[in-house]
């Protein structure tokens, strides 16, 4: 494995601007939503801008290919702007990956936030050399924070540079080891969707964190083994599982909870595989450094998962 040291952007302070821009799903009614985005990052000090494209629309997205593609790439080209914040997911971002350009980007790297469908434009910068956050989005920012409260706590510490730590509540079904390395991964269908491409992430010497949403139990072990028979989990450290949300019923049914779908399409690893991360579609989202070097311990009482500074 070729080693490399990704770069950290700049952590952001105060009288920085964050641009919010839309690479994936429409935006529809979601005007509240933004604003209060804006209000909260104004609270901490922050100047925002809003794409161009933002609310644009355009059939399943938030305008066309070449709408997209060009507020995020105005946004990354711009010296001026510290962060750029995807307003949601939903599908849309790897239309545009190809056809990004990374020269400016590269003399002024700044923080890319988000997740879901915004995980192809993770394992993108990961590939690009660039550390990324994993964490809220725009659109998923409440009324006076209800529900939220960790999801942008952690948000505001990773943008900020602050020590980010978790204790994970224990679970019979994890894989009791220790591991440390980088953190890489996001939404599983999107990693499936990047497998054979040249924005797919190479995992070995790291851990993988995954989590999913509205997908029926086949769906998600189909998934695995897929990544599996291509040697994605060969030679990875250990996985982190957040949330798998909303898991679709089937008529036939499939036998085993997720944790235990996870393990059996994971058995041929000795890897540690630490469940109950609050991370992914759930209120609770916490923040995620890809590109950190992280330490993971995990035992069947807790496990903890620490990023390096």
């Amino acid at each position: 494995m070729k080693k490399h040291t990704l770069v950290r952007p700049p952590y952001l302070k105060v009288g920085d601007t964050v641009a919010i821009v839309a690479p994936s799903g429409v935006l529809k009614n979601k005007n509240a939503d933004i604003q209060r985005a804006q209000d909260l990052l104004k609270s901490w000090g922050l100047h925002s801008v809003l794409g161009k494209n933002l609310f644009s629309e355009s059939n399943h997205f938030a305008g066309t290919d070449e709408q997209r593609r060009s507020d995020l790439q105005k946004a990354m080209d711009d010296p001026t702007i510290s962060a750029i914040w995807a307003g949601r997911g939903g599908y849309g971002t790897v239309r545009v990956l190809d056809k990004l350009d990374y020269t400016k980007f590269r003399k002024k790297p700044k923080w890319v936030i988000g997740y879901s469908d915004i995980t192809a434009l993770h394992n993108q910068l990961h590939n690009e050399g660039f550390k990324s956050i994993h964490a809220i989005m725009a659109a998923g920012i409440t009324v006076d924070l209800k529900g939220i409260e960790e999801s942008v706590a952690t948000f505001k510490d990773a943008i900020f540079g602050k020590p980010l730590a978790y204790t994970l509540e224990g679970s019979e079904y994890n894989r009791v080891g220790n591991a440390s390395g980088e953190l890489v991964g996001g939404n599983l269908t999107l990693l499936h969707t990047m497998l054979g491409s040249k924005t797919s992430n190479d995992v070995s010497g790291k851990i993988l964190f995954i989590e999913e949403v509205g997908e029926h139990l086949y769906h998600t072990d189909r998934m695995l083994q897929s990544l599996k028979r291509a040697g994605y989990f060969d030679h990875c450290k250990g996985v982190i599982v957040g949330d798998f949300s909303k898991v679709k019923e089937n008529t036939t049914p499939w036998g085993s909870n997720i944790e235990q779908l996870i393990l059996d399409a994971l058995s041929d690893y000795d890897f540690p595989i630490a469940f109950k991360m609050h991370a992914g579609h759930e209120d609770d989202n916490r923040a995620l450094i890809f590109g950190r070097n992280i330490q993971l311990k995990v035992a069947k009482e807790q496990s903890t998962v620490v990023f390096d500074k």
